[in-house]
């Protein structure tokens, strides 16, 4: 197999990583894994911008609310659900990124804090973040912000949790439409090792060990839908955006998860970033 394309910057700031001689997640243990992911987003994460609106709600969760606009008219709102493996990240390591999103689509954000594993494994964080998304379809008063639609995205582990509730409301709906999702590199089908696994899941920052972690400490159950989207169905689900990146493990799943979409005839956006690395959408001070 030829040498994979790897962007200059993305091989400098692996190297630069691999320099650092700093233990893995999976070896310092959640709490531990956790602190190094927000150190990371402060690191190498764009800076936060100023926005007009960034006020934490008492849902059913923790949620935080972004917005470009003080005050807003009906309409759509999307719901950001982060990543780290269903077991690190949290509404401060995507800050940056929900406020970027606020201001580009001029829409309102709203960021998702589901309970972590494995204090809290599946379906926890699927509950939860069923149980947010729905709430926010009812246009509860603290909100501040009435949704007449929703588009649901989230990376990774986010992504795999957008996939699945987008499923969950397809078969029973919420108070409003969903209108779309965006799945970025996501765990679309991980009971499945495809190609890339094996091709991509050491050197790449998102390692062979760091997933067996947060796989075992999610403890999904295979044959599952609410752990494996794709074995939710694709048919009658909303509008998708698939984004990977060209030299991650998990690469194929949201590969599958895009084919099987356009073949079910549901309008799919399909786009690979090439020569960059799980978790590019938050390492945007390093690789643009």
């Amino acid at each position: 197999m030829a040498d994979p394309f790897v962007r200059p910057d993305v091989r400098a700031f692996l190297d630069y990583l691999a320099g650092l001689g700093r233990p893995a997640g999976h070896e310092v243990g959640p709490e531990g894994a956790r602190q190094m992911m927000v150190a990371s987003r402060h690191a190498f994460d764009a800076p936060m911008r100023d926005i007009a609106v960034i006020r934490d709600i008492a849902g059913p969760v923790p949620l935080r609310l972004y917005d470009a606009r003080e005050d807003r008219a009906p309409g759509p709102l999307l719901a950001f659900i982060h990543g780290g493996g269903w077991v690190i990240g949290g509404i401060e390591t995507h800050e940056p990124l929900c406020i970027d999103l606020a201001i580009e689509l001029d829409l309102p954000v709203v960021a998702v804090d589901y309970r972590l594993a494995p204090e809290h494994p599946f379906p926890a964080a699927f509950e939860d973040s069923l149980g947010a998304v729905r709430w926010i379809a009812g246009g509860a008063p603290e909100l501040s912000r009435t949704a007449t639609s929703l588009f649901l995205a989230g990376d990774s582990a986010g992504g795999n949790l957008a996939a699945v509730v987008s499923a969950a409301l397809r078969d029973e709906p919420a108070a409003v439409p969903v209108a779309g999702q965006w799945l970025i590199y996501p765990a679309a089908d991980p009971c499945v090792r495809y190609p890339s696994y094996d091709q991509f899941n050491e050197g790449f920052l998102l390692t062979k060990a760091s997933m067996d972690w947060f796989e075992e400490s999610y403890a999904g159950p295979r044959g599952d839908w609410r752990y494996s989207p794709l074995l939710a169905g694709v048919e009658r689900l909303p509008p998708t955006f698939v984004l990977t990146a060209g030299l991650d493990p998990i690469r194929e799943q949201g590969r599958a998860y895009a084919a099987r979409c356009a073949e079910a005839g549901i309008e799919t956006i399909y786009w690979e970033a090439p020569g960059t690395i799980h978790g590019f959408i938050i390492l945007r001070k390093v690789l643009p």
